[in-house]
C-alpha cells in the first residue's frame, strides 16, 4: 500500500519544447517541478535529436524530434527566449509543431515569451495571457488579452511572466494537477523562497533608468516580434 494519497500519482505525458537560443531557466524552473509529479512522464522535444544550444550557452539533448513526440500530450510547454523566440516564431516547422500539438494538448503552458510561439500557432485569441512585461504588445497583436500578473489561467491556458515565473509557474501546475499540499512540499524540498537583494524584479519597482536601459535595449528585437505578430494574422 502507498503511504500517498491515491490522487498523487498521475500518469500525465508532458512535452516540453526546446529550440536554439531558448532561455534555460524558462524550461529548467518548471521542468524541476513538473518532474516531480508522481508517475508523469516528461520528454524534452525538438526538430531533431541533435543538441539544442539556449541563450545562455547550456546544451540540452532532446529525447525526441517533432514526428516521434507525443500525439496527444496532457501539457505542452513552451519556453520563451528572445533572438532564439523570434527566429522560432519565423521557423514554419517549430509553429506548426506548436499548433499541432498545442490543439490535441489537454493543457498548454508557457513562460516569459514562450507565450508567443502559442500566439504565432493560433492558440491565443481571445484569450487572457501574460508574457514578459515587454513583449506584452507583441501579445495584445497576437489576439491575446494581455494580463500584467505573474501567472495567468484561461481555461487549459496556463501562461507565466519573464523568466523566474517558471517557477512559481511550476507550482501553480503542480497544485492544479494534485493538491496544495504536494506542491507546497515540492516547494519546500527545492527551498524556494526567494528574498531578492533588490526589488527590481518588475517594472513598476524598479529604477526608472533599469527600465529605460532594459527598454532600449530590446527595442529592435520587439519591433521584429511585433511585424512578425502583425504578419501572422
Amino acid at each position: 500500500m502507498s503511504a500517498f494519497p491515491a490522487h498523487w500519482h498521475g500518469s500525465e505525458r508532458i512535452s516540453l519544447l526546446v529550440y536554439p537560443g531558448f532561455t534555460a531557466l524558462d524550461l529548467v524552473g518548471p521542468q524541476y517541478m513538473l518532474a516531480g509529479l508522481m508517475g508523469a512522464k516528461l520528454q524534452l522535444v525538438a526538430k531533431t535529436r541533435e543538441p539544442v544550444r539556449s541563450d545562455t550557452g547550456l546544451v540540452v539533448v532532446p529525447d525526441v524530434s517533432f514526428e516521434d513526440s507525443f500525439e496527444r500530450p496532457d501539457i505542452l510547454f513552451v519556453p520563451g527566449g528572445g533572438q532564439g523566440t523570434l527566429d522560432a516564431m519565423r521557423d514554419a516547422r517549430t509553429v506548426a509543431y506548436v499548433r499541432e500539438r498545442g490543439r490535441a494538448a489537454g493543457q498548454q503552458v508557457s513562460v516569459c515569451t514562450g507565450s508567443l510561439l502559442l500566439g504565432m500557432a493560433g492558440l491565443l485569441k481571445g484569450r487572457r495571457a501574460t508574457s514578459h512585461w515587454i513583449t506584452h504588445g507583441v501579445l495584445a497583436d497576437l489576439g491575446a488579452q494581455p494580463v500584467h500578473e505573474r501567472v495567468v489561467a484561461d481555461g487549459p491556458l496556463l501562461t507565466g511572466a519573464g523568466v523566474s515565473a517558471g517557477l512559481d509557474l511550476g507550482l501553480a501546475l503542480v497544485a492544479q494537477r494534485r493538491d496544495r499540499l504536494y506542491a507546497e512540499s515540492l516547494q519546500l524540498l527545492a527551498e524556494y523562497a526567494p528574498e531578492p537583494p533588490f526589488q527590481a524584479g518588475r517594472p513598476d519597482t524598479a529604477p526608472p533608468q533599469a527600465r529605460a536601459l532594459m527598454e532600449t535595449m530590446m527595442r529592435g528585437l520587439v519591433a521584429e516580434m511585433r511585424s512578425e505578430a502583425t504578419r501572422a494574422q
